[in-house]
């Protein structure tokens, strides 16, 4: 699902720039949930925005379901994370005036999904993410962990092939934690999604398939 082929990444020039990659390939397998771990400023997040498209490399490839990203335009990378792949991030990302309904429900207008299709396919989520039964409320009505239920939710509403989720339970208590991780595990085989998770979380290395350890900007480890 996942091709990276030595990809290189540097912020700045001279002696201050910051080498964020240096030559990392791997792949990830449809299906997988990858893991990926290692201390702040070890290359986490700058990894997850090249494979996501937001970020392109100064070297070497990326290919998502066989689409080499370097070899698209603007437009078509835009519809690539519209339609292939979905986003959670660590700050929730949620529009605070919408329910959290309308949230989960953004990609679909987007995309311009029948109403119909597009009410049915929201609710599917919100239950498959327990919160049913606050479908009308807002994300400040939410503790914090049930507005990352409905980051998820969102994420997938679009049925996309390829899940990214940046540090997802890092603003959580443990309990709470454990209860999106578990959720986290459970979508990507109840969807069938390719999913790519950077964590410092044990519980969540723990329910991952597979463990990428990163330290400066290179892989150390789980490249296997």
């Amino acid at each position: 699902m996942v091709v990276v082929d030595d990809a290189v990444r540097t912020f700045g020039r001279g002696p201050t720039a910051v080498h964020a990659l240096r030559g990392v390939s791997f792949g990830v397998r449809r299906g997988e949930l990858l893991a990926v771990k290692g201390r702040s400023g070890a290359g986490k997040t700058t990894l997850l925005h090249l494979i996501g498209g937001l970020d392109r490399p100064d070297a070497g490839s990326i290919r998502i379901d066989g689409r080499d990203l370097a070899a698209l335009s603007e437009r078509e990378r835009l519809q690539l994370r519209r339609e292939t792949v979905g986003f959670v991030f660590q700050s929730f990302g949620l529009i605070p005036v919408l329910t959290a309904a309308e949230n989960v429900g953004v990609p679909l207008r987007l995309s311009r999904t029948d109403r119909k299709v597009r009410e049915e396919r929201v609710a599917l989520l919100l239950a498959l993410v327990g919160l049913s039964g606050h479908a009308e409320q807002r994300p400040g009505e939410l503790s914090g962990g049930q507005q990352q239920r409905v980051a998820v939710a969102r994420a997938l509403a679009n049925r996309p092939a390829l899940l990214i989720a940046d540090e997802p339970t890092g603003q959580l208590d443990a309990e709470t934690s454990l209860a999106v991780m578990e959720l986290l595990h459970a979508v990507v085989r109840s969807e069938g999604v390719t999913a790519l998770v950077a964590t410092h979380d044990p519980g969540l290395l723990e329910l991952a398939d597979r463990v990428l350890e990163l330290r400066d900007g290179r892989i150390v480890s789980g490249n296997g």
